[in-house]
């Protein structure tokens, strides 16, 4: 299966692929990475032809700078949410979580900067995840009269604990890189999270990829619930979307000033 990422780009994503490792670099710094529909789609389907594709065995997801990313870019959200997507699943920021999920062959990440919203979910997908000391994560869904997405609501609990876990998604706080760790979201703190995410995909790359499927495949059995809980905190989500909250949260974003939930 021919690559879209690599044979027509999109100005915001960076595609290379070099000895059977797919580096898929978000480039949108003027926005700290923040990504529209477009984007989520381009990582969704560069993710599925990535895994069809008889060239690629290791692919490695990051910034192109300084930043993972800052989210879903609020403008693109507020614009969509005119046209709302029927199941709440089919929604762009879904079909890439879902995409993440899906995907069979080794899946590394390296963060560098904010990683906030579906930033810090995708993470839950990986495989491997490296992030410096500068990391900042934010699991912001709360704060905005939201809910969780991309099955965090079960898959933090698993890694992080309960507890840990319900600070990090009520609380909606900012946590840095020794937190993730904690939380098992962070696989390892490195100086240097590309180059070290490069030398774990060589090192992969050389591994029979068959066996490394198989491996993956017995380690999420249950892909199945989790493709179903995606689906089903989609709904929540999209339902809170409708919120007061929801609306108080994005005239205060549009205003500039902190929102105001205490009438609520």
């Amino acid at each position: 299966m021919s690559l879209d990422c690599l044979n027509n780009p999109i100005p915001h994503l960076h595609a290379q692929l070099q000895q059977g490792i797919l580096t898929l670099a978000i480039h949108r710094p003027e926005a700290k990475n923040a990504l529209y529909t477009d984007l989520y789609l381009a990582i969704e389907q560069a993710l599925y032809q990535a895994d069809q594709s008889s060239e690629v065995r290791v692919v490695i997801l990051r910034g192109a700078n300084a930043d993972f990313t800052a989210g879903n870019d609020m403008q693109d959200f507020a614009a969509n949410l005119k046209n709302p997507v029927s199941p709440a699943g089919n929604g762009a920021p879904f079909r890439l979580l879902k995409a993440a999920a899906k995907f069979s062959k080794p899946l590394i990440i390296g963060v560098q900067g904010v990683a906030i919203g579906i930033g810090v979910t995708l993470l839950l997908h990986a495989d491997f995840v490296y992030a410096d000391e500068s990391a900042l994560f934010q699991i912001p869904f709360v704060s905005l009269g939201l809910s969780p997405e991309g099955c965090a609501s079960k898959l933090l609990q698993q890694q992080a604990g309960y507890l840990l876990a319900a600070d990090l998604l009520l609380s909606a706080r900012r946590f840095d890189v020794q937190t993730a760790v904690q939380a098992r979201i962070v696989s390892q703190i490195s100086a240097e999270p590309y180059l070290q995410a490069e030398k774990t995909a060589q090192h992969l790359s050389q591994l029979p990829l068959a066996s490394l499927k198989q491996s993956k495949a017995l380690m999420k059995a249950n892909l199945d619930d989790i493709i179903d809980w995606i689906d089903h905190e989609a709904e929540i989500f999209m339902q809170r979307v409708q919120s007061p909250e929801m609306r108080e949260a994005l005239t205060a974003f549009k205003e500039k000033r902190k929102p105001d939930f205490s009438k609520f």
